[in-house]
């Protein structure tokens, strides 16, 4: 959950050891040669005026210009990452930087430098990552009303529906965190989805956030920023590790249609004043046979992220702790049965009358799709076994 802090406050005795730096600021650079000695200055002034150890890191991102040249000349250590992107350039920062904190800045002059000691005294204060809100201090032309107005606050809401987080502006670029939480985070993306996975595995390590106002500026040079396309990363990215929303509340929902659909039909009730024919019980098996593959996807994924992924989630670690590959194997064999008993019939009754024509639709329907749906359930019942082969607790 984020909390607003106050501006700033006088650093801990520790924080001046100096054998090491306390702050390392991280700046990507891709291009940049119009704006990155602006910010390098701006950030190791910043740093001067608090007067403890730091140090301004400068990821050159396989730039066509001189932007690395330039970022050096103005006091920056300059590290260069050849793979392209905004994760790649953040992950081989946080890896040569030193400090006990890190803050992050992009090379376009959107940030205002002087928020540094503000970052650094959230971290102080304990918590364990920050993240400046943009929002309300929006400069005009800073940015695009597509991003202002509809963009951020989307991918911001789902991101908090989906893991709960509290944060106003979850892809603000300028934000600090520890050192020493790197190794839970776990960050691998290498895109602009960056941003949004830091968010997310904050929340799901249960990270202290703390968020506080910061102004945001019309920035130098061309933008690198794809709406569309960065947009839709960040979205791929949220329901990708959000099973829940992606396939078991579809898949349940669906599943729980369709199962009610076939009951209503295959039995012959009136519905809505009318009975409904075999188009109606054609759908409704189709939406049962989609949505018990959709739940069984589901749990797979949630299989794969708790034991390949160190993912927590308490629903479905109280399913894994009650239900095991019996339980599955039970409910699929006895669906399965049911619809080999409705098929039994079927070829009984046909037999009987001289292997004739056949009056037998619903039923056939009926179970045929409990058979599917048996066999779904007992074979992703084996699946989610060896899934749980690397269970290490």
């Amino acid at each position: 959950m984020s909390t607003v802090l106050p501006t700033r406050r006088p650093l801990s005795p520790h924080a001046r050891e100096l054998h090491t730096p306390l702050i390392s600021v991280v700046i990507p650079c891709l291009n940049e040669a119009e704006n990155i000695e602006a910010c390098v200055a701006a950030a190791l002034r910043s740093l001067r005026a608090m007067g403890v150890p730091s140090e301004v890191v400068v990821v050159d991102n396989n730039s066509e210009d001189d932007s690395a040249r330039l970022a050096e000349g103005a006091g920056a250590r300059v590290v260069v990452e050849r793979r392209r992107g905004y994760g790649s350039a953040y992950l081989a920062g946080f890896e040569a930087s030193r400090g006990r904190y890190i803050v992050m800045a992009d090379a376009d002059l959107t940030y205002d430098f002087n928020e540094i000691p503000r970052f650094v005294a959230a971290l102080e204060d304990g918590a364990e990552m920050v993240i400046g809100d943009r929002m309300d201090n929006i400069q005009p032309g800073a940015m695009p009303w597509l991003h202002r107005y509809i963009g951020n606050p989307i991918l911001t809401g789902l991101l908090n529906l989906f893991f709960s987080t509290g944060v106003k502006d979850a892809h603000c670029g300028m934000r600090a965190l520890r050192r020493d939480v790197l190794p839970r985070l776990d960050l691998r993306t290498t895109g602009m989805e960056f941003a949004s996975e830091m968010v997310i595995r904050a929340a799901k390590e249960e990270l202290r956030i703390a968020e506080f106002p910061i102004e945001y500026r019309p920035r130098g040079g061309e933008s690198k920023l794809s709406s569309f396309r960065d947009g839709w990363r960040h979205l791929r990215f949220l329901l990708v590790h959000s099973p829940n929303h992606l396939f078991i509340v579809p898949g349940a929902l669906l599943a729980g249609f369709g199962a009610l659909i076939v009951a209503v039909v295959g039995s012959g009730l009136a519905f809505f004043g009318r009975s409904w024919g075999l188009h109606a019980l054609i759908g409704g098996a189709l939406l049962m046979i989609v949505g018990t593959q959709v739940l069984a996807l589901g749990l797979c994924a949630h299989a794969y992220g708790t034991y390949f992924m160190g993912e927590r989630d308490p629903w479905f670690d109280r399913m894994r702790a009650r239900f095991r590959l019996e339980h599955g194997l039970l409910l699929g064999g006895a669906f399965a049965l049911i619809g080999m008993a409705m098929a039994a019939i079927i070829v009984a009754s046909w037999a009987s009358h001289g292997f004739g024509s056949l009056a037998y639709e619903r039923l056939a329907i009926v179970g045929a799709s409990l058979m599917i749906v048996g066999i779904q359930i007992f074979f992703s019942s084996f699946l989610l076994s060896i899934l749980g082969l690397r269970r290490t607790g």
